[in-house]
């Protein structure tokens, strides 16, 4: 029993010996682990903070999605929000949530927004504003309130966001001073403009060669909702908002490079719908029932892509989310064949690129990831 003891307390006091070498030496691992990042961040951080890939971009019209996703949870996709660039000016058509948090990883710098316009007043596309907001008054090469471009009704949501903001803004104000976070520029300055009524369009922004035009689409109940043409150097890019099969849209989109579309799969939408009901959710399976009526599907999108006769559609606002790339094709269903051109379906980061004087639209990704669909 006593050898056994001995032996016994030999073997821990091995064992504890090991114990404290492998301890020690994944201790010194992750010191030099640490080190080596460290290294890596000094070396690299000036070079990603002066990044500025829009002074990169050819001249013409650039679509750069900030957000391809909806209210839905979704680990890939924020809520709606589409920078498009125009000769290095940013325009941001809605700013869901994580809006800002996309555009910082696509290294589109803040302060480079001359305006926001919102299609409508649904939480998925002004969630994100605020931060939005904040993160453009710090920037650089901010100047005056960020402006927000949008139908009636966009008064109130800017007044409602300022006075939400207004004790922060006084709070960095004071931390950081008026030379860097001026009182006199807090904020947003709301444009609201209307659709005359013998018209389905107006146009809101006709400036530096840059035309803007806002269309009624059809929403409802969500109304006013409006979809917005740009037009650059003979380069067009249509962004729908949200809507159900629109005539409108249809017209306004004529002869465009790129139509951006919301798009939503009944059928996968019905599968959430009845897994929501067989778990005893009814308000959400009620819920489910409810949204398909009020967005396209992709096939939907794909006949105004047609008639409308663009070169390029881009799916967006996907309903529901596609947790498996396997799902890309039923949430599709027959929309390639209906739209016999260039179709894809939008993940955050993608960058379409349609420089002036050529016909071709380009994609790539400003945050890494690749091509997609």
């Amino acid at each position: 029993m006593a050898l056994r003891a001995g032996v016994h307390t030999t073997e821990g006091k091995s064992i504890k010996g090991w114990s404290m070498l492998i301890a020690a030496g994944s201790a010194g691992a992750y010191g030099l682990r640490g080190r080596i990042a460290l290294a890596v961040t000094k070396r690299t951080l000036p070079g990603r903070m002066s990044a500025d890939p829009v002074a990169e971009m050819p001249d013409g019209l650039h679509a750069a999605i900030c957000g391809s996703g909806s209210p839905l949870p979704d680990p890939k996709r924020g809520n709606p929000c589409v920078a498009v660039i125009a000769g290095g000016r940013v325009f941001i058509v809605d700013a869901g949530e994580r809006a800002s948090e996309t555009l910082n990883r696509m290294r589109i710098e803040p302060g480079r927004i001359e305006a926001v316009l919102l299609t409508h007043f649904h939480s998925d596309h002004i969630g994100g504003l605020g931060s939005l907001t904040i993160q453009r008054w710090v920037a650089e090469r901010s100047t005056g309130k960020m402006r927000v471009i949008g139908p009636p009704g966009v008064e109130r949501v800017v007044a409602g966001y300022n006075e939400a903001f207004a004790l922060d803004s006084g709070y960095r104000t004071a931390h950081h001073g008026e030379a860097i976070t001026p009182s006199a520029t807090a904020g947003m300055a709301a444009e609201a403009f209307s659709i005359p009524e013998d018209s389905a369009s107006v146009v809101v922004l006709d400036d530096g060669g840059l035309k803007v035009t806002a269309f009624e689409v059809d929403h409802s109940p969500a109304e006013p909702a409006v979809g917005y043409r740009f037009d650059y150097r003979g380069r067009s890019i249509v962004v729908s908002g949200d809507t159900n099969y629109s005539p409108t849209l249809v017209r306004v989109a004529e002869g465009a490079d790129l139509l951006i579309h919301d798009a939503l799969s009944p059928e996968l939408t019905k599968l959430v719908e009845d897994a929501a009901g067989a778990a005893g959710l009814a308000a959400r399976a009620k819920i489910f029932a409810d949204i398909p009526d009020y967005h396209a599907s992709p096939g939907d999108a794909a006949d105004a892509a047609r008639k409308a006769g663009v070169r390029t559609l881009v799916l967006t606002h996907i309903v529901p989310p596609l947790p498996l790339k396997g799902l890309e094709g039923p949430f599709l269903g027959d929309a390639r064949e209906r739209f016999t051109g260039v179709l894809w379906i939008a993940r955050d980061g993608d960058l379409y690129s349609l420089p002036a004087g050529r016909d071709e639209v380009e994609r790539s990704n400003l945050i890494g990831r690749g091509p997609g669909a």
